[in-house]
């Protein structure tokens, strides 16, 4: 684990299982430094809430006071890590109940991205709409297959990691890949 990661553990947890500290990490992490109230406005909440989840999560050391930003009157903040790393499988034995709520916070802000990307594939650029992609594949794999299908993607998404927080090179949007990996049960 680099010091740009955080490995969750049951005190991390406890923090991230709560569905509006998960996004407002996320938010720190993808668009940088921000106030409650900017978070607030992101979020569709008011600042009270976004400064009570702020304090939660700075006691779990996930965010931080941007002390090179603001004044008196504005508090700024920023995400302490890059990534969030996490065993689910021991987790799922220490701490089911928060890990539960944990994956399914997870899977709603990964949802909810997804239907914001659908939503505005009609007025993206033609080369975006082109170079956009919804798709899934299935497979026959062992978990040993499933884990090395992962290691190799990770591989590559590696090589194209940046850091989202600076300015983005010219000609550049910021873009999500998301994945995962699970078994399919066919309904």
């Amino acid at each position: 684990m680099s010091d740009d990661n955080v490995q969750l553990d049951g005190r991390v947890l406890r923090a991230l299982a709560h569905p509006m500290r998960n996004r407002i990490v996320g938010l720190l992490r993808i668009h940088g430094p921000q106030t409650a109230t900017t978070l607030a406005g992101r979020l569709g909440v008011n600042t009270g809430a976004t400064s009570y989840h702020l304090r939660q999560l700075a006691e779990a050391g996930l965010v931080e006071d941007d002390e090179s930003r603001g004044n008196a009157r504005d508090r700024w903040w920023k995400a302490s890590h890059q990534s969030t790393e996490f065993d689910a499988a021991a987790l799922l034995q220490t701490e089911p109940e928060l890990t539960m709520g944990f994956l399914h916070g997870v899977g709603q802000t990964y949802a909810e991205n997804m239907f914001r990307a659908i939503n505005g594939w009609q007025t993206l650029e033609p080369e975006w709409r082109e170079a956009t992609m919804l798709s899934d594949w299935a497979f026959h794999l062992t978990p040993d297959q499933a884990k090395a299908l992962n290691g190799e993607l990770l591989a590559v998404f590696e090589k194209y990691r940046t850091d989202l927080t600076q300015p983005a090179p010219e000609g550049t949007e910021k873009v999500t890949v998301q994945i995962q990996t699970f078994p399919w049960e066919q309904q």
